[in-house]
């Protein structure tokens, strides 16, 4: 999902969730939303996942957008292994902390 298709998306529905991804190791933040079936999208740009470097980039990128409501989500990596399939996390942890911004 790009910015055109995230904007468009929050203006046109109510019943959807957006997350602002936090990956365990990582000093990056990746915005995803997931709508009312249940499918996850991650903003991305030119076929590739955006990546901020504060949470206060994420917030600018989602108030452009007009959204103003989203949970932190920690992902922690379970198994970091050779041969196991790269990117393999845990559910979130169960505490997500809301923002308002």
């Amino acid at each position: 999902m790009n910015f055109k298709e995230l904007k468009a998306f929050a203006e046109h529905n109510d019943n959807y969730e957006i997350r602002i991804i936090s990956h365990a190791g990582s000093n990056f933040y990746q915005i995803e939303l997931e709508d009312v079936e249940g499918e996850r999208h991650l903003l991305m740009r030119q076929g590739k996942p955006v990546l901020f470097r504060s949470l206060d980039d994420a917030y600018l990128e989602l108030k452009r957008a007009g959204i103003h409501r989203a949970y932190l989500v920690q992902f922690v990596a379970y198994d970091e292994m050779i041969g196991h399939e790269a990117n393999q996390y845990h559910e979130p942890l169960t505490s997500r902390m809301p923002l308002v911004f």
